[in-house]
């Protein structure tokens, strides 16, 4: 039997605008971005709809906002029923609201806390990410050991994409060093990233401690159907397995090719991406050229 995937997207995907027609057409999606403002005591709901690239980069506030793009989205549309869920890095949390394990309110708070977490481990050390296109994923993790190994730098792959797109996390040295080697081993492009600091990798361990306690103290219900999280790229439906996925997707990979792969495997013919952008429509056909995909947002 064929099955609808949902799938949420991350960081990377916000644009000056992103919910404005939602606000205006739906009186329950204004609700939802009023709340939200109120939570997160600032009105994040005026810089999704006319701030500026710089104000939707800084990572307190984009987190919160591709959440609620995709949260409001999804419970926008008529009678969403699915039969599995994935997201993205952070888009996991919307996922989590989609297949009912959290609510609305208590996750824009864990995302909140998640953001501010991530960006004071970002202020620590000088670091960041890169794309590496066109060389095996067993390549870049042949590479990246390597250089650790020798140079005691920190890097490690963080996003495995789409099949010959991987993401490589890490030190400001350790990425520059295995950017070099990727590139004489026959990568197409090996592309610093303009992000604020290495996210899923071991870098990420200060934000770790602060977001357990948050999660821990945070009820999560049985969920409706089965979520696809990005460590295990495997269906989850236990709540405390999904509580410890969350805290351990901060220093590890974000397995997406996997999560899609496995999605498949279990019957998913059909992937609705939900929330701004069009980025996870893109990987997951290139993951599986089959698949039928589409986006609400």
């Amino acid at each position: 039997m064929s099955k609808h995937a949902y799938v949420f997207p991350g960081q990377g995907s916000q644009f000056s605008g992103m919910g404005k027609s939602l606000y205006e057409s739906n009186e329950n999606a204004k609700a939802l971005f009023e709340k939200a403002n109120e939570i997160l005591g600032f009105r994040i709901s005026d810089i999704m709809f006319s701030g500026t690239d710089e104000e939707l980069k800084q990572t307190k506030v984009t987190q919160p906002a591709v959440f609620l793009h995709s949260v409001i989205a999804f419970k926008a549309l008529d009678n969403a029923k699915p039969d599995m869920v994935a997201g993205h890095s952070l888009g996991e949390f919307s996922a989590l609201v989609a297949n009912g394990t959290l609510q609305f309110e208590d996750a824009l708070k864990l995302v909140s806390i998640r953001a501010q977490a991530m960006q004071k481990a970002c202020e620590l050390q000088p670091s960041t990410m890169a794309a590496v296109l066109a060389l095996a994923d067993e390549k870049v993790e042949e590479i990246c050991a390597a250089v650790q190994a020798e140079t005691g730098e920190v890097v490690v792959p963080a996003n495995y994409n789409c099949p010959g797109q991987l993401v490589i996390s890490g030190s400001v040295k350790g990425v520059e060093i295995a950017c070099e080697r990727m590139k004489a081993a026959g990568a197409k492009r090996a592309l610093i990233l303009p992000v604020g600091g290495a996210f899923h990798s071991p870098l990420m361990s200060p934000a770790k401690e602060e977001l357990a306690a948050a999660i821990e103290a945070t009820t999560f219900n049985e969920p409706a159907c089965p979520i696809y999280q990005n460590v295990m790229a495997k269906a989850v439906t236990d709540a405390a397995t999904i509580k410890q996925n969350l805290i351990d997707q901060l220093t590890g990979a974000v397995r997406w090719t996997q999560d899609v792969q496995a999605m498949v495997a279990d019957g998913a013919t059909h992937f609705t991406e939900v929330g701004p952008g069009k980025v996870l429509q893109g990987l997951v056909q290139k993951i599986h050229k089959e698949a039928a995909v589409d986006g609400a947002n």
